[in-house]
């Protein structure tokens, strides 16, 4: 006698369309070609556009006599120079105030995010009004004021307050001496990088002594000692090959030595205030994070507050404080592009105003102006997160 089959029958695999995976597939290039289709689209106007109004696309213009002057270049500049020149005149500006401006507002930021938990209330609480104030107005307003209210306000050169009579603050900005090295000095930086791999290879060597005997070094005093003491050898053994070109009031200027812009002045010191305040906060943040139990047992050790702040909570809340620092330091760079305010001479101000006026190349310019942003925050970023896995904290 046959029995009825228990087994159920195999259902079919049924149309593509209703596997998900496929389905999914099908969705994302359709996607696909419709941005592929809106690119192309733009693309095919724009040159249409461009053509009907007689403009030539490439970056052929960059080749061209510029015919302007720029009032401040870190490298040699003049009017005949080419429109490519001032692309690497305003980057190097950019860099410069950027650069300026991140190891100011680090510094400025760390001491004010410190002395917000001093147990000192005096010190707390002027750190905190100098956090609130500073955050709360607007960057802008922070770099007229310092321009307008304050640099401009200065004497005219005549009348410039001097500092030792060597350096010299007026309306026209700030005058100082100007290092001419002679000969024999190229030796001094070659000493400088020596003492820098010494003092490395000294703080790796004095990590390794402690891991193995639990004796500490004083790395810090060493290496600072090192990287000072060898340059300054070395500088004293060549004779002093240094000569520095003091400024002197000649007519209605100053002649001689190094020229700072108030634009430059104004703009560095609204970066580093302004972005010192939001660094602050993620400083005290990143100690506030640290376990209170770390304290404690650093002070059961009879440990002084200096060496628990600097061996025990700065490095654990390191981990908490670079990822927002790298924002912080995104948004300097980025806040740069403000220069125009005040006429500093900044890529933005120099390629992406004067030359694209001159040239009429606005496609060009504001590709080369945005790349050269992008580049810059992925480079910061990539800095920072290599920086950021060697403070994490890693398991044995």
């Amino acid at each position: 006698m046959l029995r009825p089959s228990t087994t159920l029958p195999r259902r079919g695999r049924g149309p593509l369309w209703r596997n998900p995976a496929i389905r999914a597939l099908i969705v994302q290039a359709v996607l696909f070609l419709a941005l592929a289709f809106f690119v192309g689209y733009l693309v095919h106007n724009t040159l249409v556009n461009l053509e009907a109004r007689g403009i030539h696309t490439g970056f052929g213009f960059l080749e061209g006599r510029a015919g302007f002057a720029i009032p401040q270049t870190l490298i040699e500049y003049t009017s005949d120079s080419t429109y490519g020149k001032t692309f690497v005149i305003g980057l190097l500006n950019t860099l410069l105030v950027s650069a300026l401006g991140i190891v100011a507002a680090t510094i400025i930021g760390f001491l004010v995010g410190i002395a917000r938990l001093s147990p000192n209330w005096l010190l707390a609480r002027l750190a905190t009004i100098y956090v609130e104030a500073f955050r709360n107005i607007p960057l802008l307003v922070q770099i007229l004021f310092w321009y307008y209210a304050v640099l401009r306000a200065l004497p005219s050169p005549r009348q410039s307050l001097s500092l030792f009579d060597a350096f010299f603050f007026n309306v026209r900005g700030m005058v100082m001496p100007d290092p001419q090295p002679l000969e024999g000095f190229s030796a001094t930086p070659w000493a400088l990088l020596i003492a820098i791999a010494a003092a490395i290879l000294f703080g790796l060597f004095a990590k390794r002594r402690q891991a193995n005997t639990g004796q500490a070094l004083p790395v810090y005093w060493i290496g600072t000692a090192i990287i000072i003491g060898l340059p300054l050898i070395v500088f004293l053994a060549t004779g002093l090959p240094l000569e520095w070109v003091i400024p002197e009031m000649t007519g209605f200027n100053f002649r001689g030595g190094i020229n700072i812009l108030p634009e430059l002045l104004a703009l560095w010191l609204a970066l580093s205030i302004y972005t010192a305040a939001f660094i602050a906060e993620i400083v005290r943040s990143g100690i506030l994070s640290v376990s209170h139990g770390q304290t404690e047992a650093a002070r059961s050790l009879s440990l002084p507050e200096a060496i628990t702040l600097r061996k025990i909570v700065i490095p654990q809340a390191m981990r908490v404080i670079v990822p927002q620092m790298t924002s912080q330091y995104l948004n300097l760079i980025k806040n740069s592009s403000l220069a125009t305010a005040i006429g500093y001479p900044d890529l933005v101000a120099v390629f992406a105003g004067t030359t694209l006026n001159q040239t009429g190349q606005a496609i060009e310019i504001i590709a080369m102006t945005m790349a050269v942003y992008l580049v810059i925050s992925l480079t910061v970023s990539f800095l920072m997160n290599l920086y950021n896995a060697r403070t994490l904290l890693k398991e044995r």
